[in-house]
Formats: C-alpha cells, sequence, structure tokens
C-alpha cells in the first residue's frame, strides 16, 4: 500500500506557525522539517504529529524520509539554512518548492538551488497560500 504524500513545512517564524495552523485546520496532511531540539518542541506545541529533524551541515544524514513528500514551504529565518533546505528538500520531492522570505533582497539563488517559487510577504497571515492552489500538486 502507497502511503499518502506529505506537504512538507519548515516554519522557524510566525508566518510558517500560522500556515501549520491552517494546514490542520484544513485537515491536510503534513510534516513539519526542523534542524534543532528548540524547534521540534515549539512544533509538537502547535499539535504537529510528524517532525524530520536533520543535521543540515552533514549531507550524508540527508536520507529520504519514510512519507513521501509533496510541495514543500520553506519559511525563510536564515538564507544559510533555506538553501540547505531547498537542496535537501530538492531530492527528496520533484513537487514544488516555495521558498517564503520578508527579506527585500531579491534571492535568485534560491531558484539556481531548487525552489519553483519565491514569495515575498510582510504578513504573517500566509492562508493565501492554501487558496490560491498552492497545496495541490503542480
Amino acid at each position: 500500500m502507497q502511503k499518502q504524500e506529505v506537504i512538507l513545512v519548515a516554519a522557524p517564524n510566525c508566518a510558517g506557525e500560522n500556515f501549520i495552523k491552517e494546514l490542520k485546520q484544513q485537515g491536510i496532511a503534513f510534516a513539519a522539517l526542523t534542524n534543532n531540539k528548540n524547534d521540534s518542541g515549539r512544533l509538537r506545541k502547535l499539535g504537529t504529529s510528524s517532525i524530520i529533524t536533520v543535521k543540515s551541515g552533514e549531507y550524508d544524514t540527508w536520507l529520504i524520509p519514510e512519507s513521501p513528500i509533496g510541495s514543500v514551504y520553506l519559511f525563510e529565518n536564515s538564507f544559510n539554512l533555506c538553501c540547505r533546505y531547498i537542496q535537501m528538500c530538492r531530492s527528496w520531492t520533484s513537487k514544488p518548492i516555495y521558498v517564503i522570505t520578508h527579506s527585500f533582497n531579491p534571492r535568485l539563488v534560491y531558484k539556481r538551488l531548487g525552489a519553483n517559487y519565491v514569495i515575498y510577504t510582510h504578513s504573517d497571515d500566509v492562508s493565501f497560500l492554501l487558496k490560491s492552489g498552492g497545496n495541490r500538486d503542480e
């Protein structure tokens, strides 16, 4: 029996947390991605049951998760970490990778690393990502 694809979310900020709450409210299957125990604890408090914890600086530990990965939503908090996550996640899925950033500066490097969409917003309300069909695989 084939497992259902899950949306993968790296949510190190308020916008990411709000996105997770929206996914939960809509009953959409997802997993959270983090590289530290503090974030894991914060994500569990949000009610996240599936958390993938990685050592982002150790390429040989980037094992493909058990659940198939669909679309990926990376909320930028750190440029370097976001770049690593894109590289990691691109090897896990052929579905779209979205980078959501508050940064004014264009991040074309994200697209070169494999992100399909770089979304600039100053709002912590990112429910529009799901309303625009972002939860459907393209």
